[in-house]
């Protein structure tokens, strides 16, 4: 049953898990979803991420040592964290704003919302899961989940985030394990790995498939997708929502759902969302290890993360505050190589395929822009920087409940987009 506040029609603009999410739990609520893309699905972040359902890991980017890597990565463009040189009056408004939430006082706020969230994310996929139809491609346990380290000083780097999880009101089940260990697990990694953690009750998925599932499992609810379609402008009419895309294309409705990522503010700005929602890119690439690894593995000091995807491994990681809109920099997959190379055997590092850029959206406090702007029938859904995967579906629950004036996550309070 609709409630009497719920629109009977909204269109959700971005078709990536935040996006098809959001018409996923819109249905729940009897509403009829058109969702439009300006590419295909998934043609953003959340086709090359690494995946990741980790509530252990799921952490505020802001956290104080990220001062020093930027400003190492203002002249090593081999950082993890790269940051080129630009006038950019938009990224250098954002750096100021992210630069004055990196205090240890900031961060630790930060982490008790996130230590909120908790396991509520992956119980979200598990919604997912039990519907009808339920979305096929299922999330993986990985039992455990590794992060492996290089040197022991790198280890209790780690360890340290570990416990103010616990002290910040969160859970996180590791144990510390040598390298001869972690290397039994995993017989790929090399001698580079000299110590490692265990984290236990941790899951992934692998994404191009998740998503092309989900994408399935909407439709056959019966929602409306349309590809290659550019949105140009969203007007409130009063009434409802105009929709306006490429070749004078419109869509009407009684609500609009932004979940456009690194673009939103394009769209979302004239409604009051003023935040800086700048693009973190990411890069990963694939490859195929002699011995292929049984669950993802995380380097926290290489900022380099890897996910076993079936017939291939996923190797992610870089951050890099530039253009959404930049083409891929081939210097930023020669430093994930560079990092990684060490840390395994058995692989061709030459022998690369499915490299890929995408643009996680980032705000400058960290948290995401989920809720109504200023006006009621536009809703947004975005700047989750790194987690968009792993808060996808809760995401979307969020906005729905929102949308139809239901009880959500209590979470949602945190993040209002006109803050």
């Amino acid at each position: 049953m609709v409630s009497a506040k719920a629109p009977e029609h909204v269109v959700v603009v971005g078709a990536g898990i935040i996006g098809l999410s959001t018409a996923w739990y819109l249905q729940e609520h009897g509403i009829q979803v058109t969702v439009v893309d300006r590419g295909e699905v998934a043609s953003g972040s959340s086709w090359g991420n690494a995946g990741w359902l980790t509530p252990a890991l799921t952490l505020p980017l802001s956290e104080p040592a990220v001062l020093h890597y930027g400003l190492k990565a203002m002249i090593d463009p081999a950082s993890p964290l790269y940051i080129p040189l630009s006038t950019d009056p938009s990224l250098l408004k954002f750096l100021l704003g992210f630069t004055r939430n990196c205090t240890p006082a900031k961060w630790r706020r930060a982490m008790a919302i996130f230590a909120e969230i908790g396991r509520t994310g992956i119980d979200a996929f598990d919604e997912l899961a039990a519907g009808t139809p339920a979305v096929a491609e299922a999330t993986h346990l990985a039992d455990p989940f590794l992060a492996g380290f290089s040197t022991l000083q790198a280890r209790e780097a780690l360890i340290r985030e570990f416990h103010v999880i616990r002290e910040t009101g969160g859970q996180v089940d590791f144990n510390i394990i040598t390298g001869d260990q972690i290397r039994k697990l995993e017989p790929t990694l090399g001698a580079g790995v000299v110590a490692g953690i265990e984290i236990r009750n941790q899951r992934f998925i692998n994404p191009p498939a998740f998503m092309h599932s989900l994408a399935d499992t909407v439709v056959a609810r019966g929602a409306t997708l349309v590809t290659a379609f550019t949105v140009f402008d969203v007007r409130d009419t009063a009434a409802g929502v105009d929709v306006i895309g490429s070749e004078g294309r419109l869509i009407k409705a009684d609500a609009v759902v932004l979940a456009t990522g690194a673009w939103l503010g394009a769209l979302a700005r004239k409604f009051g969302v003023k935040r800086v929602v700048q693009a973190g890119r990411g890069y990963s690439f694939t490859v195929v290890p002699e011995a292929m690894p049984t669950r993802p593995i995380y380097f926290p000091a290489q900022r380099v993360a890897c996910t076993p995807l079936g017939d291939r491994l996923r190797v992610a990681g870089m951050m890099e505050f530039r253009s959404a809109d930049a083409p891929l920099d081939p210097r930023r997959v020669k430093a994930i190589v560079d990092a990684a190379s060490p840390m395994f055997t058995g692989i061709n590092w030459e022998d690369r395929a499915e490299e890929w850029v995408g643009a996680r959206p980032c705000t400058t406090d960290g948290f995401p822009l989920v809720g109504a702007t200023a006006s009621p029938r536009v809703h947004v859904a975005g700047g989750h920087g790194m987690w968009g995967i792993a808060l996808g579906p809760l995401t979307g629950k969020m906005v729905a409940a929102g949308l139809t004036g239901t009880a959500g996550p209590g979470i949602a309070r945190h993040f209002n987009p006109l803050r």
